[in-house]
């Protein structure tokens, strides 16, 4: 069976649905066997949301797929989403014993047309829980108690009910509601569950306009016909992306560029001295170009921990943006780095 096409490019913003790989021999249609699987998926996924650098939006955990709201800054969705689901499956194998594929390589992702249709999305996809157990029969109360119970979606982080996940970002959609602090997080309630007892026909509609993307008329063209040159030129039988893709390189080449352009050796990076912008700036690489996590960074340059890593990864965020030298220094380095990868 032929692979779905990716339209990537930065800023994207996509409706991302991975389903569970379903064995007939087996009958195992199920992505999480407890709640600790479900916390080791969320943990992963803070990882990579971090490690690519995604706005995550939303989520919500059903027992054989995964919903996700998210937004592409840097057009990497085929990267992130195929480290999510290794990631995952690695894990899951070896707690339950288990060997071959879990999820469904073919994940679906569609492109999503700005804030008008991502209001509509949120409330399709935290009522999801609703739906697909079949509560929405039951009397709206025992719906709305139903919903706000459901412990494995951003909803109750979104209502107040819950401590907001460090992973995701909220304030986009709750935006869309108005108002602010408490109030804004009311009016998102109230609208998410005005959309209970009652079939939400807009969205279904929109939902189904397209197998691409979710949005008006004239992006849904759009969408549709960047879809059909890639599919005519098929470049090759994979996913076909609208950037150049920066393939993960080895940590000892990006240590040797970066080293190069700063001038320092490559063993200085591993060494506890007070050159912190360097040790920043290998930090920083090495998790953009290398792959690696805050945790393997901190291991690697033995830095400390991987909260460290991450203090000075923002470091060199907050300096790029006031200090030019700063800036086209790294513009050196990200352009070595871009050579060397292909």
């Amino acid at each position: 069976m032929s692979r779905y096409l990716r339209v990537e490019y930065a800023g994207a913003i996509y409706h991302v649905t991975m389903r569970m790989l379903g064995n007939w021999k087996t009958g195992q249609d199920r992505l999480f066997e407890d709640d600790a699987d479900r916390e080791r998926l969320l943990e992963r996924l803070a990882d990579r949301v971090e490690r690519y650098r995604i706005r995550l939006f939303q989520f919500c955990l059903m027992s054989n797929h995964v919903h996700l709201v998210l937004e592409t800054p840097e057009g990497n969705l085929g990267r992130f989403m195929q480290s999510l689901a290794t990631a995952y499956t690695v894990y899951f194998n070896l707690r339950h014993s288990r060997h071959g594929h879990l999820l469904d390589g073919r994940y679906k992702a569609k492109l999503v047309d700005g804030d008008e249709y991502l209001l509509g999305l949120s409330r399709y996809v935290h009522l999801n829980p609703v739906r697909v157990c079949g509560i929405e029969k039951k009397p709206i109360e025992e719906q709305r108690e139903y919903l706000r119970a459901y412990r494995w979606s951003t909803y109750q982080s979104y209502i107040g009910m819950k401590k907001a996940y460090d992973f995701v970002e909220y304030g986009p959609m709750l935006a869309e509601v108005g108002g602010k602090g408490r109030e804004q997080r009311r009016r998102y309630r109230e609208y998410v569950e005005a959309g209970l007892g009652e079939e939400d026909q807009e969205i279904k509609t929109v939902l189904k306009a397209s197998a691409c993307g979710i949005g008006g008329e004239g992006f849904l063209s759009w969408v549709s016909e960047i879809y059909g040159k890639m599919a005519d030129k098929k470049k090759r039988p994979e996913d076909i992306s609208l950037r150049n893709v920066i393939e993960e390189q080895n940590p000892e080449e990006v240590l040797k560029i970066v080293g190069k352009i700063i001038g320092v050796e490559t063993g200085e990076f591993k060494k506890r001295r007070r050159n912190a912008r360097a040790r920043a700036l290998a930090s920083y690489y090495l998790t953009c170009y290398a792959g690696l996590t805050q945790r393997e960074v901190a291991e690697y340059l033995n830095v400390g921990t991987g909260s460290a890593v991450g203090k000075l990864m923002k470091q060199m965020v907050n300096e790029r943006g006031k200090d030019r030298k700063l800036a086209k220094l790294m513009e050196c380095i990200e352009t070595g780095l871009k050579h060397a990868g292909t």
